[in-house]
């Protein structure tokens, strides 16, 4: 979870953005997930990945479905195809050099 940098004989500690990991947990689950699986999978409170889960559904990244009680979170299409873009771009441009 931690990332750590040495510079001029300091340790920083650095963690990763919570809502990188939250969006490749989705990622891996297009079938969607509930609020608590997602803060199980990504190892985090449930409180805290509500706060990050309601930040990028304001952003318009992930969307919330009802499904009986449960409230199944997703992935928009939109950012799933941007995502792909860029990745093909980076691997045409890794080829290129």
């Amino acid at each position: 979870m931690f990332n750590i940098n040495y510079n001029k004989g300091i340790c920083l500690k650095r963690k990763k953005d919570p809502k990188k990991v939250i969006l490749n947990v989705l990622r891996e689950h297009p079938e969607g997930l509930t609020l608590q699986k997602v803060a199980s999978l990504s190892k985090m409170s449930r409180l805290t990945a509500t706060k990050y889960i309601h930040e990028l559904m304001g952003a318009r990244i992930i969307y919330q479905r009802k499904v009986g009680i449960a409230k199944l979170c997703y992935l928009k299409e939109r950012f799933l195809r941007t995502v792909r873009q860029e990745e093909v771009l980076k691997k045409l441009k890794k080829k290129l050099k």
